[in-house]
């Protein structure tokens, strides 16, 4: 990537700075700081959608007849690493960056008019219904039947691993309408209001203790044919659409602040030796490391952005991304662990911004909290991101992958 950006460019930093200047609440950087995950606190995350709704920057990606904004690559970079600094919380991707592209290249105008704009504004929020029990990285192997039934389908299965399925109102999911021919064929893409009849949400306690994560099981949920997304029996290709849009993106702004976070702590907290972590000649290396794979990350990210900007497919560069990505971060997550310190060893949430409840635990009465408040994030951080190289498809499965598309194995 270019770094001797335009005075248009820096003339944009400055506004975006400017913004966020004004905008971020105290609240909303505490939110973005402290999140042990992904996914931050939810409702800070949509007052923050709120706010960016309202300037016009909630869903910056999407052609701007559909409410996105004419940015260049380098514009986005900007607007993703500014963000980042200040301590802005995430948007929950579910709704914004996976089903809405789907929405616009597959749905059918009435479908583009009434879900687009409400996932903007955060009336509709959507959560993902893909993985199974018995069906996770291999996800052409789900059960969840759809049975014909008139105007209508009538669902019947479970799905697992459903991010806030609590706060959402409505769900993609891939459905089984047919049996016949591959396990790929007779998968139907489906949009099911949450609160139809016969939806059940059960939470599940991740390692971290927060309960984001859900299993939903669905008895007989009565869903509108004219909910399908694309073509009955042809959802296979849009969930591989969707998920170049999960697998995909610009991790890299997000990676190297960590990275800088992670300089920054170590500097002030003591190795080995009793010099400064930063000092210690292995720490150093292992950093030093991972800053040169995030600056690796992200020429090969702006590379498949910039393809994707003139209409390519990316193919399998998103299977390569995702792994390098997640591992990157599972990596910076570790060495953050590391310069906590003892202080990282204690089970502190209540000094966090979590996603989601936290199951079975009582803060201290008078709010004690031991060491600094990016030491108690630093090992529920290192918890939830081992999820890293299993969602969206296990990084094994994107390795085989790259191994047939890419080098014909």
């Amino acid at each position: 990537m270019d770094y001797d950006w335009s005075a248009a460019d820096l003339a944009f930093r400055d506004e975006v700075r400017a913004f966020l200047g004004e905008k971020l609440t105290p609240e909303l950087r505490r939110a973005g700081r402290l999140a042990t995950s992904v996914y931050p606190d939810h409702e800070a995350s949509m007052r923050w959608q709120h706010i960016l709704h309202e300037r016009g920057w909630a869903a910056p990606a999407w052609p701007v007849q559909h409410g996105g904004c004419d940015w260049s690559l380098t514009q986005h970079y900007i607007f993703n690493r500014e963000s980042t600094l200040a301590g802005a919380p995430t948007l929950s991707p579910m709704g914004i960056r996976m089903v809405a592209p789907a929405i616009i290249a597959f749905g059918t105008p009435a479908q583009q008019d009434f879900y687009l704009p409400r996932i903007l504004t955060g009336e509709i929020f959507f959560c993902q219904g893909y993985s199974e029990p018995e069906a996770g990285s291999d996800l052409a192997s789900l059960t969840m039947a759809a049975v014909d039934d008139g105007a209508d389908f009538v669902c019947t299965g479970s799905k697992i691993w459903t991010t806030h399925a609590t706060a959402a109102n409505w769900i993609f999911c891939l459905v089984r309408t047919s049996r016949e021919g591959k396990k790929q064929q007779g998968i139907t893409f489906l949009l099911i209001d949450m609160t139809t009849p016969g939806i059940e949400i059960r939470p599940l306690v991740m390692t971290s203790g927060e309960q984001v994560q859900n299993q939903i099981f669905f008895d007989n949920v009565r869903v509108p044919k004219s909910n399908v997304l694309g073509r009955i029996d042809d959802g296979w290709t849009v969930a591989k659409y969707l998920l170049v849009h999960e697998r995909g993106g610009a991790a890299s702004p997000i990676l190297q602040v960590m990275a800088q976070e992670v300089a920054t702590a170590a500097a002030g907290q003591t190795g080995p030796d009793g010099n400064p972590l930063i000092d210690d000649a292995a720490f150093a290396a292992k950093l030093a490391q991972a800053r040169i794979r995030t600056e690796v990350l992200e020429i090969l990210e702006y590379r498949t952005l910039s393809a994707m900007a003139h209409g390519k497919n990316p193919g399998p560069a998103a299977s390569m991304l995702k792994i390098l990505a997640t591992e990157l971060s599972q990596q910076l997550t570790e060495l953050a662990l590391e310069a906590a310190g003892p202080g990282g060893r204690v089970y502190q949430p209540h000094a966090t911004e979590p996603g989601g409840p936290i199951a079975e635990f009582t803060p201290p009465a008078d709010g004690y909290r031991s060491g600094e408040d990016w030491q108690a994030v630093a090992p529920l951080r290192y918890f939830n991101d081992r999820a890293g190289s299993i969602y969206a498809g296990s990084n094994e499965i994107q390795r085989n992958i790259l191994a047939k598309a890419a080098l014909g194995l």
